[in-house]
């Protein structure tokens, strides 16, 4: 893509066309940062509206549609192409194959998937509902029934949600079948289940957690669909419905989620944080093992949403105990992650720097889901403003980070120039000043009694001063995305030539040409260790000789 510079029909006629899944792979990158604008334009509306009390720069139905929006836009048309994004552009490298195991039904995949953005984007056109014009979906991005019956959600802008979840949902499982086949059918020789970086194992992981996980989310779109157009009543309570089931269906997919979406940000950082320690990741094996467990036990977990729903004292206690036990292979990956930088020769450069902080920022996540995790806890604070802060912990303080991380890592290889490092510290700092002022005060918020979602505020309550911080971080994130992406754009074009690996790497992404050729190698590699590349480097200390 770099090196090609081609006139814009030609790249377009390209693109529209491959199969290639280093092209699709970028594909996905760039729409993931386009739709990642749109949503943070409108976290910034939602901001500018609470950052006083008694505002009205927004009025409420476009609240509504801007945080219900925001969120769906975040989950699904953000963390979903981007963490499939680098798993397709990276996965055959890191194997040692050529392609995917099914090239088109890839191309498809990613297809679906921007149509479903688009879907959701022509609800502003064709979403026409009790507000006219600009009626895009306002029911929060879970939708909880009976909010979205036709009595309550008028007009078309719920179905442009559902339809849309349901085609990338699509999309999402055809991509998982193809990385699944890919992994274990086209490993080269020599790449053995104990060799495959921990990126590929947890990108496994996170495939066979997808296809288990949608479908229970398409069911019960599925569902919705036929209540609001065919008269079924699966939500409807007056008519011997429920709409706890709704909870139940969208829980079941919707926590194991959170994982499809961190599970790949722990794999970007189990090969950032090696690479530049100077040392190999500590306790591999376990690392493995703590991933399958964190997916396994993710699944029977989705309860912990629903404390205050009415459930009995022994699913409580079930789901609540369920919730810890997830903290335990959670807790190994971090102890190991700073098992690998103990004692290493630490390069503080901008991919370790991000992973630094997404340590530290997911610890604070994991010790904010173990107190929610607690019934009780959970019952006083259940939908504040706490809530709020510690799922953007999670999966801003844990998968953008992480994501940054992948950027400045892996840039180099994709675009075969470095990303210019001043602008990158600049976009650090400002970032992650910006991510604590914004997210930190509404733990505090919330214990306060700020309920989530809220549209205005009396100036009675004590959150002006939280409030106002948390609108103030947001500036500082936007300038630092800013400056990201300026820096995107200028190191294309005016970066330092990158070479074949600028990083001093091990894994086989690195053995081949900045960017990869077409088919990625020359000749198909063999490899004999989990660090080919150090058996090259180093052929008088091979790491086969120790495994």
């Amino acid at each position: 893509m770099g090196a090609g510079r081609k006139a814009l029909p030609g790249l377009v006629q390209e693109l529209v066309y491959t199969v290639d899944h280093k092209k699709l792979g970028m594909m996905y990158l760039g729409s993931g940062l386009v739709f990642f604008m749109l949503a943070g334009i409108m976290a910034v509306a939602i901001r500018v509206q609470l950052a006083v009390p008694n505002n009205h720069f927004l009025n409420p139905s476009a609240f509504n549609q801007f945080f219900t929006m925001h969120g769906t836009t975040m989950v699904f048309l953000v963390g979903m192409p981007l963490i499939l994004g680098l798993a397709n552009y990276l996965v055959p490298i890191m194997i040692g194959t050529r392609d995917m195991a099914f090239p088109r039904l890839n191309a498809f995949g990613f297809w679906i998937f921007l149509f479903s953005g688009f879907l959701l984007y022509f609800s502003y056109l064709g979403g026409s509902g009790v507000y006219g014009i600009g009626s895009a979906p306002d029911v929060g991005w879970f939708a909880y029934s009976p909010l979205t019956a036709k009595a309550f959600s008028k007009g078309h802008s719920t179905d442009y949600w559902t339809l849309s979840l349901l085609a990338g949902g699509i999309g999402s499982i055809a991509t998982a079948i193809n990385l699944i086949a890919t992994i274990f059918c086209l490993r080269c020789r020599g790449m053995t289940l104990n060799r495959m970086p921990l990126f590929v194992w947890l990108n496994a992981v996170v495939a066979f957690l997808i296809i288990l996980a949608m479908p229970p989310l398409s069911a019960c779109q599925i569902m919705l669909c036929l209540d609001r157009y065919l008269g079924a009543k699966f939500f409807d309570t007056q008519a011997g419905g429920s709409a706890i089931l709704w909870q139940h269906f969208f829980w079941i997919f919707g926590h194991p989620e959170v994982y499809i979406l961190i599970l790949p940000a722990f794999a970007i950082i189990s090969e950032v944080i090696p690479v530049f320690s100077r040392k190999p990741i500590f306790g591999y094996p376990i690392m493995v093992m703590a991933s399958v467990m964190i997916a396994f036990i993710s699944l029977g977990v989705w309860a912990h949403h629903m404390f205050t729903v009415g459930m009995s004292s022994v699913s409580n206690t079930f789901f609540s105990a369920s919730t810890f036990v997830i903290a335990v292979p959670t807790g190994i990956k971090i102890f190991n992650w700073i098992g690998t930088m103990y004692g290493g020769k630490l390069r503080m450069e901008l991919p370790l720097l991000f992973s630094i902080a997404f340590l530290f920022q997911f610890l604070i996540a994991g010790l904010t889901g173990v107190m929610l995790a607690t019934t009780p806890f959970d019952w006083q604070l259940n939908d504040s403003y706490f809530v709020v802060a510690h799922f953007h912990y999670v999966l801003v303080g844990g998968l953008l980070f992480s994501i940054f991380a992948a950027f400045y890592y892996w840039y180099p290889k994709m675009i075969g120039r470095m990303l210019d490092g001043a602008m990158g510290r600049w976009h650090f700092w400002l970032f992650l000043v910006g991510f604590h002022l914004t997210f930190f005060p509404q733990h505090i918020m919330g214990i306060l009694g700020m309920p989530r979602r809220i549209y205005s505020y009396p100036a009675d309550r004590g959150w002006e001063i939280g409030n106002l911080l948390s609108s103030i971080g947001v500036i500082f994130q936007a300038t630092g995305i800013l400056i990201f992406l300026i820096n995107l754009l200028y190191s294309y074009y005016r970066g330092r030539r990158a070479g074949d690996d600028p990083w001093d790497a091990w894994t086989l992404e690195w053995a081949t040409t900045s960017p990869p050729a077409e088919y990625n190698f020359e000749k198909l590699p063999e490899v004999h260790s989990a660090r080919p590349l150090w058996d090259l480097k180093h052929p008088d200390e091979p790491d086969w000789k120790h495994n």
